[in-house]
């Protein structure tokens, strides 16, 4: 048991440095194009790096769902998952966003609890409690703070972050890890492509470099998050999402020459703390039953 969450944990280090670089190319293309089309464009370049391995391998077998209507539900979460949090990188630095993207871990836990019927203690539900006091700190309308709009567009794509992440929790019971990737981008992709047709704006030549270099990251994260939910439990590997945080103050400051206001980290420092107590509580209940 001990070594599969060790796994999963690492692999979600490795799903987190993929997103990070991920996004701040999605926040390029929010720039430039609508929502709709910057979804269509990250799952479709995700695609290849997914099926040629497959393909080289012989195991396009592994695509094969068995929850078709899992598959549907997930990428349905996805598209509203990923189009407000394109809104919210819009208009805000990276790791502002990210700031208040920091809740979803908690909101696994909670979620994780009421609806796969994961233990969750008392003292952790006072950690997601104090969670959202920092994610209302962060929320606070303020000149140097996160736009209004902004905040709580990445607050309902917090939210249905949590809702794919337990869908896919659920689906790697009886799922190959290929079938679940393939799933989210392909369905994501198709139905992102149909709302995005009539107001397309064509994709700039110099661009097409950075929607590969995003279909490569988007991959590798796809694979690594659906091997760490599939390795340890929710509330174990959903914590390390905080690094993202390092990530996005990292990327706004080299390529953007932006830094978080003390607001804004003073309510991540809430998010985060919360959420690493609640990561060894249940690391803690793991060792105690092995």
């Amino acid at each position: 048991m001990r070594s599969r969450s060790a796994t999963g944990v690492l692999a979600m280090f490795v799903a987190v440095a993929a997103f990070s670089f991920m996004d701040a190319l999605l926040k390029l293309f929010a720039a430039h194009y609508p929502p709709m089309q910057v979804i269509f464009l990250r799952a479709v370049a995700s695609l290849p790096f997914l099926l040629l391995p497959l393909w080289w391998s012989g195991r396009l077998a592994e695509l094969k769902p068995t929850r078709p209507w899992l598959h549907v539900a997930r990428a349905l979460i996805g598209i509203t998952m990923l189009g407000t949090f394109i809104v919210a990188l819009r208009d805000a630095p990276l790791a502002s966003v990210y700031s208040v993207y920091m809740f979803a871990p908690l909101l696994i836990a909670a979620l994780a609890a009421w609806f796969l019927a994961e233990r969750v203690e008392p003292g952790c539900w006072a950690a997601i409690v104090v969670g959202f006091i920092g994610v209302i700190v962060i929320l606070q309308p303020r000149p140097d703070g996160l736009p209004v709009a902004a905040g709580l567009a990445a607050l309902v794509s917090a939210l249905c972050y949590a809702a794919a992440a337990l869908v896919a929790r659920v689906l790697t019971r009886t799922e190959k890890t290929a079938a679940v990737v393939f799933s989210f981008l392909g369905l994501m992709g198709l139905a992102s492509g149909v709302l995005a047709a009539n107001g397309w704006v064509a994709v700039d030549p110099g661009h097409w470099g950075f929607v590969a270099a995003a279909g490569g990251f988007g991959a590798v994260g796809q694979h690594y998050i659906t091997v760490a939910f599939k390795n340890a439990p929710a509330a174990v590997v959903a914590p390390v999402e905080y690094t993202a945080l390092l990530w996005g103050i990292g990327l706004d400051w080299v390529f953007w020459s932006v830094t978080p206001s003390g607001v804004i980290l003073a309510g991540s420092a809430l998010v985060v703390a919360a959420g690493v107590y609640v990561a060894l509580r249940e690391r803690r209940a793991d060792a105690s039953t092995e």
